[in-house]
């Protein structure tokens, strides 16, 4: 029979995070992970080059029934702790937009420091291993991996939700929460793309692969980003970061170039010469079948001078006002995390840990915190991991 200080359940983005923290306390550590590789999650994000934090990561970038379980971890392991991580490693990185920071070279770089900093600490990794039972005996926990049995003082859970199963994922710690009696909050796709209704998709198909900017509103979400029409509903940064506040039945409103008063612009050009049509118009600041496409909505092809501003306004009130109602979303085959999650209510937000079963700790993507698009995320990963491998 082995035993360990600490056992991890998933060798992902907060599982490693958190072994080798508790590895270079001097415990004695074991991570277990059904997956053939570690940390696949890590190797295709960002396009390859893994978007490993957010340089203005705060509570506000995260969703969660309680808004403020996350800000004792963000707040005690920073992106300035992870950045100088990294560079302790010598990985060169660069920040693109909104304090998105990528590797300049591989995902696999990040995977290669975690696993190095866990061979610091003693850790020891098992892969292609299944946890088939759990059972708490006394003060500690027992587990059978692969037919055999191992104990350990403290088990921390580190695997994830339900995104993307086809890499593994399940939801293998909300079943160890009700195992315990722990509640878990409804797990639901998040940062997800839109469906349509078949009739608005027939009517989209022919602007399948433009790209605009947006301002893309629904319920507390408000975000400025690209909107990207598809062959199966909508995609870009905008719709995966709406979705995760999103409810069935809600409408989206749509502002397509928002830095632009296309009122102003119609109208203004109607005064300069009159003989041109809005489509051409429009086709300079929008794509030139999306202008189309408006333009044969409203039903004015003519030239500017036979349209009343009132009908110009209305023209520019459907681009910038455009609403739809998402038939649902492409759901967890290619939702990049999962909402919900263990309630943070039966946490400690300092350490992770379940209130009701002492040596019992949650982390990462499987606690009801997501956070948005860019790299909050992996954050809340490490931070959480961080807290958690500082305690466990």
């Amino acid at each position: 029979m082995n035993e360990f200080d600490v056992i991890v359940v998933g060798a992902g983005a907060a599982g490693l995070m958190c072994a080798a923290r508790a590895g270079q306390r001097g415990r004695k550590v074991l991570v277990i992970d059904h997956a053939r590789k570690p940390a696949e999650k890590i190797r295709i994000s960002g396009g390859g080059r893994c978007n490993f934090t957010n340089i203005g990561t705060g509570p506000g970038n995260f969703l969660s029934e309680n808004p403020h379980f996350a800000k004792s971890a963000l707040a005690r392991y920073t992106p300035a702790d992870f950045i100088a991580l990294v560079e302790r490693y010598g990985i060169a990185w660069h920040e693109k937009t909104l304090g998105q920071l990528f590797c300049d070279g591989s995902a696999r770089q990040i995977i290669d420091m975690l696993l190095d900093e866990c061979t610091a600490g003693g850790v020891e990794v098992r892969l292609e291993t299944a946890v088939s039972e759990i059972e708490h005996v006394g003060e500690r926990f027992r587990l059978s991996v692969g037919g055999r049995a191992v104990i350990a003082h403290s088990l921390v859970l580190a695997t994830g939700g339900k995104s993307i199963p086809k890499m593994g994922a399940t939801g293998f710690a909300y079943d160890v929460a009700a195992r315990f009696g722990i509640r878990v909050m409804e797990p639901r796709p998040g940062l997800v793309p839109f469906t349509l209704d078949p009739g608005l998709q027939a009517e989209l198909k022919p602007l399948s692969g433009i790209g605009v900017p947006v301002e893309m509103t629904c319920s507390a979400g408000r975000f400025r980003e690209a909107m990207l029409f598809t062959h199966r509903g909508l995609s870009g940064p905008a719709v995966l970061q709406t979705s995760s506040y999103w409810s069935p039945g809600e409408e989206v409103a749509v502002r397509i170039r928002p830095d632009i008063a296309l009122a102003e612009v119609l109208t203004a050009a109607k005064r300069k010469n009159g003989r041109q049509g809005a489509a051409g118009v429009l086709a300079n600041h929008l794509p030139k079948r999306l202008a189309q496409y408006f333009v044969e909505q409203a039903g004015l092809n003519g030239p500017l001078a036979d349209v009343s501003d009132k009908a110009l306004g209305r023209l520019a009130a459907s681009v910038q006002d455009w609403r739809f109602k998402p038939a649902g979303t492409e759901g967890y085959r290619t939702a990049e995390v999962t909402l919900g999650g263990i309630d943070t209510a039966a946490l400690s937000s300092r350490t992770m840990e379940a209130r009701s079963l002492p040596g019992l700790y949650f982390i990462g993507e499987c606690v009801d915190v997501t956070g948005w698009l860019g790299g909050y995320n992996f954050q809340w990963a490490w931070a959480s991991g961080v807290a958690a491998g500082d305690a466990a």
